[in-house]
This record gives C-alpha cells, structure tokens and sequence, in this order.
C-alpha cells in the first residue's frame, strides 16, 4: 500500500515538474510541424506547400518542414495524415482533388470528412480549356457545336482518370449537351506536347501549365472555368459565356487530423488568415495562377462537403465508372 502510494506521489510530482508554473501545459507550437502533401516535387501542390510552410514558420515561430507522400490521387497522403496524432504537428495541405476522389472512389481507408479537422482554404484556381493556335477551333461555341452534333469527334487531355481536370471536362460536355472523348495522361507536360503536335484537340489544365504557352502564342485559351474572368488570363473568355452557369473551381486548403484542440485549430487559423492577407504571398500565389483565399473553420468543413456532393452527382450523370 506505502508502494503504491509513493509511486503515486512521484507521478504527481513528475506531472508538476512537467508544467509551467501557472499549471498550464506548453502552448503550441513547441517544436517543428510537418506538413504533408501527397503529388510530386516540383508540381503546383509542391509549389504551394512550400508558400504555405514559409508563411507559417514565420507566423508560428517554429520550422514547417513540407513532406511529399505522392500517389493514388492525393489518398496515400490523406490516409497517412487521418492516422497521425492530431496533436497539432502533422498538417496536409489537401486540393481539389481530395473531393473527387472521395466522390469517386467506392471505399477510402478513410472517411474524407470525419477523418479531418478543416482549418481554412489557402486559395482557388480555374481550370483552362485550350487548344493550338493552328487548330481549325476558333472558340468554345465551336466546341460546344460539335460535341452536339458528333459526339465524341473531339478529345481533351486531363492529368489522369478521375482528376479534377477531367471531370471538369465532362461537366463541360454534359453542360453543353454534347460528348468530349477523354484522353487521360500522367501529368506533366505531355498532353501540351500533344495538343501542339495536333494529336488530341483539347487540353484541360491549370493556368500554371496553359498560362506561359497561351502568352506565347502557341497555345489559345478558349475558355476559363470560373464564373468570371481570370486577372492573369483577362483575353480569355469564361465557359459560362457559352454556357450560363458554368463555374468550376479548384481549391487548396490545410486540415489537420480529426480531433485536434480547439487552441491549436484557431491558432493555425489565425496563421493562415495572416498570410492570406499579405499582399507579398498574394503575389506568389497569382504567379501560379491560384487566388489567395481563407475561411472559417465552418466554411471550410461545409465547402469540402458540398464539393464532395457535386462531383458525385458529375460521376453519376457522365457515367464515369467508379473505383473499387
């Protein structure tokens, strides 16, 4: 019994010694924070991850150290983040695609929403529909005619089966009321490549990947994805002048792993509302075509989900075959 009572003092002790004086444990953050992302170094989430960490190491006081955890669309990432502790030193940097794929996919090893504690959007981007200078397609209305009278006469390039970038251009065929043949591609710059040589028609990309080829003329925008012009591309018309409606958004945003304090979510918040408001990191970000934007914690559980909603009334009416 005097054992078991002198080891309990001990702990009580040893708890005591392990607190500050005012009994309160070691605010966030106290060491180095990894922030994960799950494409390839050098790609647009890569590109924006490091943004994010320098913004964040500045505002924090503590080095964000940015790892590349790529494959299966984004999902290795999200499934390594949504088994990490969520004790405030693991974040991800999550994009577009993670609401396709959970749209997508029959079954994830995790749950896409629950798994996560959303802390706030990072920024948007569009997507670009172009084709070559040279290509006998002057413009969208163009598309749109042909997609209705010859279903499937013209192709469009995404980064993969089940991208953001490709069922943005099944939403534009459906919306017209027409067919696009999809041509699927690893990324890269192969499906420019491709679309100059006149071997697919279209091509369906982010302003990274369209914006240097369209300002040097090789390339021609036909259309921009969001409602309204885009600042960087103002010579490109928007899909929604040919069809009413259209507007198609990307998004990168941060989450932690469900169950994080409620101190260390708004924390971050704050952090990331900072540096969203930085004219300087609004610049960087408008190099690679992305709009710098934040959101409440709310906001950002509630726009994941209904982005989760409307790709997977996209799948279902363009027929795409779902993953296993």
């Amino acid at each position: 019994m005097l054992s078991t009572m002198f080891r309990s003092f001990l702990a009580v002790i040893t708890l005591a010694l392990a607190l500050p004086s005012d009994g309160r444990a070691d605010p966030w953050p106290q060491r180095p924070i990894t922030l994960i992302h799950g494409f390839g170094a050098g790609g647009n989430a890569d590109s924006i991850s490091r943004l994010v960490a320098a913004a964040l190491s500045e505002s924090l006081g503590v080095s964000v150290v940015v790892d590349a955890k790529p494959g299966a669309g984004g999902n290795i990432a999200s499934e390594y983040v949504s088994r990490a502790a969520p004790d405030g030193y693991t974040l991800i940097l999550l994009t577009g695609g993670h609401a396709v794929s959970a749209a997508l996919y029959k079954k994830l090893r995790f749950d896409p929403v629950d798994s996560f504690t959303f802390v706030s959007l990072v920024g948007t981007f569009p997507f670009v529909v172009a084709t070559r200078t040279d290509s006998p397609i002057k413009d969208l209305a163009e598309v749109i005619a042909v997609s209705r009278q010859s279903p499937g006469k013209l192709s469009f390039s995404s980064v993969g089966f089940g991208s953001t970038q490709h069922l943005t251009g099944e939403l534009l065929a459906l919306s017209a009321g027409g067919k696009l043949t999809h041509i699927p591609y690893r990324g890269g710059i192969q499906p420019l490549t491709d679309v100059l040589a006149g071997q697919i028609d279209l091509m369906v990309d982010t302003i990274t990947v369209t914006g240097p080829a369209i300002k040097a003329g090789t390339l021609r925008g036909l259309g921009v994805s969001s409602s309204s012009p885009w600042p960087s591309l103002p010579n490109v018309p928007t899909v929604a002048s040919q069809l009413p409606g259209f507007d198609v958004k990307s998004w990168i945003g941060i989450a932690l792993p469900a169950g994080a304090s409620p101190e260390v979510v708004a924390k971050l918040n704050e952090s990331l509302r900072k540096a969203v408001s930085d004219p300087a990191f609004q610049g960087r970000l408008d190099l690679l075509g992305v709009r710098a934007e934040s959101s409440t914690l709310d906001a950002t559980k509630t726009f994941v989900a209904s982005e989760i909603k409307r790709w997977g009334e996209v799948i279902d009416r363009a027929g795409v075959e779902k993953i296993n």
